[in-house]
């Protein structure tokens, strides 16, 4: 079985976080938290996600479903 690679990258200076599963050509869209945006392909299969403003997040973690079409 081959392993699967993941691409994580941090810039302290802008306080963002990426996090790459698939080397793909793709796009990021918004998810249901401002601070959350996914990347798709372009049939729709999440590949990555990024997160803004990762040092707020101290006392509660971000729940976010990828992947959802549905923003509620």
């Amino acid at each position: 079985m081959e392993g699967k690679h993941v691409k994580v990258w941090y810039d302290a200076e802008g306080d963002y976080l990426e996090v790459i599963f698939d080397r793909k050509e793709g796009y990021f869209r918004e998810t249901v938290n401002d601070r959350v945006m996914e990347k798709v392909d372009s049939e729709g299969n999440v590949i990555g996600f990024s997160v803004l403003n990762v040092s707020a997040i101290k006392e509660h973690p971000i729940d976010v479903a990828l992947g959802s079409n549905s923003q509620n």
